[in-house]
Parts: C-alpha cells; structure tokens; sequence
C-alpha cells in the first residue's frame, strides 16, 4: 500500500533531492569551476588528486588496526596492483595541478588574481605532501625490489634517480622511516592549517552549496512582521544569518566575482570581493572577543559608507561564483540599515525615495500623469470585477519617461494589430517597488507591493505581460511572498508566442541594419529570458543581428539597476558609458535593441552624452519589430 504524504512533506523532499543534485554538480563535479578552462583543470587535478589520497590513505590506515576494532581485509593480488596505481595517479595529480597554480600566479596572473601568505603556505603543503610521499615510497621500493614496482609509476621513476646514487639498504632503510615520518607530520599540518588558510572551502565551500537558500536568485529575502523589528537591516557581523556567515567563510578569493564586476570594471572603488573579504574579517574579530564584547560596526569600520551603493545587483558575482557566494544579499542588508535605520544616505537616493513616498514613483509625477498616453490609442482601463485576458502591467518607466513611453505606444499598436484581449490598471497601477527594495526601503516595497496585489486581486484576468524587465522580476519572484502568485511574462515572451501563432505582421526593412542586442541583466541572467528576444529579431527579414561580446548569462550592466539609476556617479566611471563602449568597438553596429525601459535609459543617456546620436541609436525590441507601423503618438 502506498504511503500518502502531504504536499509540504513532498515538497520539502523534492527540496532536498535538488540540494543533493545541486552538491553534485557543484560540489563534486564543479560545473562552475570549469567556466574557465586553465583553473578548471588545475582545481580538478587537485581535487581529485587530494580526494584519492585521502580515501586511498584512509584503507591503509584502517589495516593498521588503529581506529576500529577490527582489520578491513587487505586488496591482494590484481586488486592491490591497481590500487598502488591509482595512488601513483592521483599523487601525481596533485603535484600538476600544484605546478599549474605555481606558474599561473608566478607567469600569468590574471589582474583579478591576488597572492596572499595563505595561498603560497596552501600550496607549499599540498607540493610536500605528494613529494615526500613519492620520496619515501622510493625508498621502500629500493630497499625491498618488489616485482610490482611497476605499478608504482611515479615512484619507481624516484627510486630509479635514487638508485643511481648508490645508497646502502641500511641508508634507504632509514631515510625511508625519516621521509615516511616527514609525510605524516605534513599531512598532520595540512590538516591544521585547514581552518586558518583558504583551505577551509574544502569543507565551507560544499556545505555552502547545499544549505543555500531555496529563494529564487532575483528574489531577495523579505523582513516578516516588518512594522515590529526593533532593527531593521545589518550593521554588525552577528545579525548576518548564518548561512550568509558561512558563505563569508566559503570563499576563496579566486576574484572571479571582480572579473565581471561592472562596478569594478568601471572604475568604481568596489570589488564583490573585497566586500566578502571583509565580512570575513570581521567576522574572524568578532569570534576572537568573548560574547562580542569587542563587536564593532561593519560601516565606517570594516567598510566605507559609501561601498554599499556602488552596486548595481547585476548578479554578475552570483553566477559565476563556484561556492555560490551572494554578496547581492549583504549589500542590500546594509542598504537597509542605513535607509531604515540611520538614514545615512546620499541625497539621490533620498530624493528618489521621497518621491515614491510622495508621488508612487521615482520620477515624482503626479498619478494624474500616469500613462496618459493610453487614452489616445483607446486602450481599455480594467474595472474592478472587470474580466480580459492579458493585464498590461506598465511600470513606471514606460508611464512616464518620455522615451520609453514611445516604447510603450508600439507595444500597445502590436497588441491591437494582434487582436489581443488586453487592458491596463490605469491610474489604479502602483510603482512595483523593484527601486525602493533594491535601495533598501523595505518597508516601502512592502507597502507597494501589498496596494498593488490588492488592486490585481479586484480584477480578473489570465496573464500579466508587461515591457519592464524590473517589474517582470518584482511581480514573477517577489510578489508571491506577499501572496500575489499570478502568471507573469516579459512582453519579449509575449511578443515571441504571437509572432509564433502569425497573429502578427513582421515589418519590412528596406535597408539591412545591424543590430546588437543587450541582455538586461534582470530579464537575461535572473530571469533566463535570451531566446525570445533573439527569435524575434531573427524573423526580421532586413536586420543582421550580431553579438555583443558579454552577451547572455554574461551580459554586462547598463548601470540602471539597483537604484543606480539615481544615483550621482562619476563621469568617469559610469557604467553606461563602458557598456556602450563594447557595442560600438562593433563598428557595424547602427542600432541597440534592449527589451527594459532602464536598459533603454542608460544608453540614450550615454549615446546623447558622447554625442552619438546621429551615428547610433536604442530601440526597444516593440519598436524594431513594429517598423513599419504608424507613427506613434508624441
């Protein structure tokens, strides 16, 4: 008889079934490590040479009688040879993927690698411990001459060099006790050194992997009974929770996360890195101090004030991070403490904050002015208990910049030349709080996303579509913990299924463009929304579509998200500027297609500010594939 189970008791086994597949694939296999060809193979020589030996050492042990009560039976035969040979493999292993970490920071280091004591004091043991092992299982081979010597490649190769010295037994005999001696006490301070050098990912970095959140990536963690906390966000090291303290200690300071970092690349004065880096700092401090009697605030201490809003939350550092380090998460709590508890932040943010409070949106217009323009193209306001199929979710972009709201008029066009059952909230469509949560105003995205739930509730409809990839993430990841589980698709996907069933007319390009399509990071890497887009383009006959070389999962930021957009930066180092830098080394390139109204800002911004605009223009993908429809009204 089958056994029944309740819905959470399945869910949370299917849970654990993936965090088990997740430290399988990234735990054991690595598939993140291997990103990256060179240090996928150092690391995987490494790893697998260490694990080996250890098993391999194990079994010698436990035939000594030293730590169970009994001998496990001795391999014999065959069964011995091959593993003497494995051994050798394995030994041999480590020592290649020692040489390559050797030459890789000593020849060609990557400007994002740094050379700490720790890492040369890891790999002097890890080049020792193999060494002395080899050396003295040399010596037992020249002292005993066993017929399998064979079997022991690498060793013999040791034994044969020794040889040709001419040693005595008796000098082999005690030579082989010092080295043997040698090996255990470094295999003894291997073992010590684990927890006070980056060796310590060998076990942080795995449980890591597993016991990371089952959030979704884009969603960040809500604060339940928000009105009563005494405190609210993070500014020491003990209020992380625990599983972020573990993430600080998972980290291997490879800088892979400073790689991609378009803040770093930029020019900014942060580094993902360094931030982990320095919670992990102080963290350590605080352990040092009984009961965090020593316990000192993380800004202004450990980190400047002014680090936390240099991040744009592109995700860039998540996903290519191996342990699944989130430094996403510990920006936005200290973003929290500072706007919800000190109020220490730059007057941008404060303006932009003030105006969501005031006015529903960061733009500070009035509601009256909300999508205005959905009047004259006869769009229909959805009343409550009022039914349709599609809901037209806007977003504050598209209702008030006045670029984007020739965006929004295309997409309306495609949808009634589509014949598609479709209305919008109208004045009832609240800001989706994506800025105020990512600024760290919790309570304020908390307010929105309850008003606008409400609102959605009192209507009736299938589907959300709407043209911003924020409030794609925000109504798709985050509302659901709130309550607000509605199906949600970005207007690419939309857009794409239309073009699919031939409900719409694909436009004609007399003169072929060439076009470059730019991933937003909240619609590509969080979202894994990259081929709808490019399908779309593609069906255009006339357009020669061509990558931009960070593209997909690699997308570089247009600098907009994380409430960057209202942030005052420097001209020097702005992020917008750099990333239309990489489309234009394209020279053939006549026209940017993004699909996020923010994307679509931050290049017009930098286009007009380098005074491109008569040599390349931003279009979002409504735009392109509407090309050949009426003129959209001003």
């Amino acid at each position: 008889m089958a056994v029944e189970t309740t819905p959470s008791e399945a869910g949370t086994r299917r849970n654990w079934l993936q965090r088990l597949l997740d430290f399988f694939v990234y735990g054991v296999i690595q598939t993140r490590v291997w990103k990256k060809i060179y240090p996928g193979v150092m690391h995987f020589a490494i790893f697998w040479g260490v694990t080996i030996q250890v098993l391999g050492t194990a079994v010698n042990l436990m035939q000594q009688d030293l730590f169970l009560p009994f001998e496990l039976p001795w391999p014999r035969g065959t069964a011995y040879l091959w593993f003497e040979l494995v051994m050798d493999i394995a030994g041999g292993l480590i020592l290649l993927g020692v040489v390559m970490a050797i030459l890789r920071r000593l020849f060609f280091k990557p400007k994002y690698l740094v050379n700490k004591r720790e890492d040369w004091i890891a790999l002097a043991l890890l080049f020792l411990i193999p060494i002395l092992g080899f050396s003295s299982e040399a010596f037992r081979l020249h002292s005993v001459e066993p017929s399998w010597r064979a079997w022991s490649p690498i060793g013999n190769l040791f034994a044969q060099a020794f040889s040709a010295m001419g040693l005595t037994l008796g000098t082999s005999v005690a030579v082989h006790q010092f080295l043997f001696w040698g090996h255990v006490a470094t295999g003894l301070a291997f073992l010590v050194a684990m927890p006070f050098t980056k060796l310590r990912h060998i076990f942080t970095g795995p449980l890591n992997i597993l016991l990371r959140p089952d959030r979704h990536n884009a969603a960040l963690e809500k604060i339940e009974n928000i009105e009563e906390a005494e405190k609210l966000g993070v500014s020491e090291i003990e209020e992380f929770e625990s599983q972020l303290l573990l993430s600080f200690s998972a980290c291997v300071q490879c800088g892979r996360c400073e790689d991609v970092c378009p803040a770093n690349i930029s020019g900014m004065p942060y580094s993902p890195r360094e931030l982990i880096l320095s919670m992990r700092e102080a963290m350590q401090d605080s352990l040092i101090w009984v009961q965090g009697s020593n316990s000192e605030a993380l800004l202004g201490k450990k980190i400047d004030n002014e680090l936390p809003w240099l991040c744009t939350t592109c995700g860039a550092c998540q996903i290519v991070c191996p342990m699944f380090i989130d430094p996403v998460t510990s920006i936005v709590e200290l973003r929290r403490y500072l706007t919800l508890t000190t109020g220490e932040i730059p007057g941008s943010v404060a303006e932009a904050l003030t105006q969501m409070e005031r006015y529903g949106n960061p733009w500070g217009l009035p509601r009256e002015q909300r999508a205005t323009w959905i009047k004259d193209l006869g769009v229909h306001v959805l009343q409550p208990g009022e039914e349709v199929d599609v809901l037209l979710f806007l977003g504050c972009a598209v209702s008030y910049d006045d670029r984007n709201k020739q965006a929004g008029q295309r997409f309306a066009r495609l949808l009634k030349q589509a014949g598609v059952d479709f209305a919008v909230l109208g004045l009832d469509e609240g800001c989706c709080g994506d800025t105020a949560r990512r600024l760290g105003h919790e309570y304020l995205f908390q307010v929105m996303a309850e008003e606008n739930i409400a609102k959605l509730d009192a209507v009736k409809f299938n589907r959300i579509v709407t043209p911003c990839a924020h409030c794609f993430n925000a109504l798709k990841n985050e509302y659901p913990q709130f309550g607000g589980d509605y199906t949600v698709l970005h207007h690419t996907e939309f857009l794409d299924e239309l073009l699919q069933h031939d409900q719409l007319e694909l436009p004609v390009v007399a003169n072929t463009k060439a076009v470059s399509y730019h991933d937003s990071c909240y619609l590509g890497r969080y979202n894994e929304i990259y081929d709808s887009p490019r399908h779309i383009l593609d069906s255009i006959d006339g357009l020669k579509r061509s990558e931009i070389p960070r593209h997909a999962e690699n997308t570089f930021c247009c600098g907009g998200g994380g409430g960057q957009m209202w942030l005052e930066t420097d001209a020097n180092t702005r992020i917008n500027h750099r990333r239309l830098e990489q489309v234009i080394d394209n020279e053939e390139v006549e026209t940017i297609i993004t699909a996020c109204p923010y994307c679509m800002i931050m290049f017009d911004d930098a286009i007009r500010s380098k005074g491109m605009s008569e040599k390349i223009t931003v279009l979002d993908i409504a735009e392109i594939l509407s090309d050949n429809s009426d003129e959209v009204t001003s």
